[in-house]
């Protein structure tokens, strides 16, 4: 199997997803990750804030930091090769890159429940109204 690596701009914490601002992308591709990771798919994601040593010991990350700049991440790295700049790869392209086979990643589950407790804006959602803003004036 490919060992696929994401190495990523400097984000807030492992996933980027927390506080109050999440960006849709990191939400899709943390969501991803784990299911290539659950169809027996190899993924390590680097943060430039939280591990910046990784980017300073990988020959690929670091050469394309020098060229490009935090600018140009994310960066996607497959067995040693730079495979996809500036954007975060979908799941079909993460699924081809593992080698799964292409009808299995074309397969969009329900979102993970780890995740999508983790992207509401209060965290957890209230369990009888499902509600996750908090109020009681109204919801989300």
């Amino acid at each position: 199997m490919a060992n696929i690596r994401i190495f990523e701009p400097g984000l807030c914490c492992g996933t980027g997803i927390c506080g109050v601002d999440v960006d849709q992308a990191l939400v899709t591709v943390s969501a991803d990750l784990d299911w290539t990771r659950s169809q027996g798919g190899q993924v390590t994601r680097f943060n430039l804030a939280q591990e910046p040593l990784a980017f300073v010991e990988d020959e690929v990350a670091h050469a394309f930091l020098l060229t490009a700049g935090e600018e140009g991440l994310p960066l996607t790295v497959v067995d040693g090769a730079t495979v996809l700049t500036g954007r975060y790869p979908s799941r079909a392209e993460l699924g081809k890159w593992a080698g799964l086979p292409a009808d299995q990643s074309a397969v969009q589950p329900e979102g993970s429940p780890r995740l999508l407790t983790m992207a509401a804006p209060g965290g957890a959602p209230d369990a009888e109204s499902g509600c996750c803003g908090g109020g009681t004036g109204g919801c989300c």
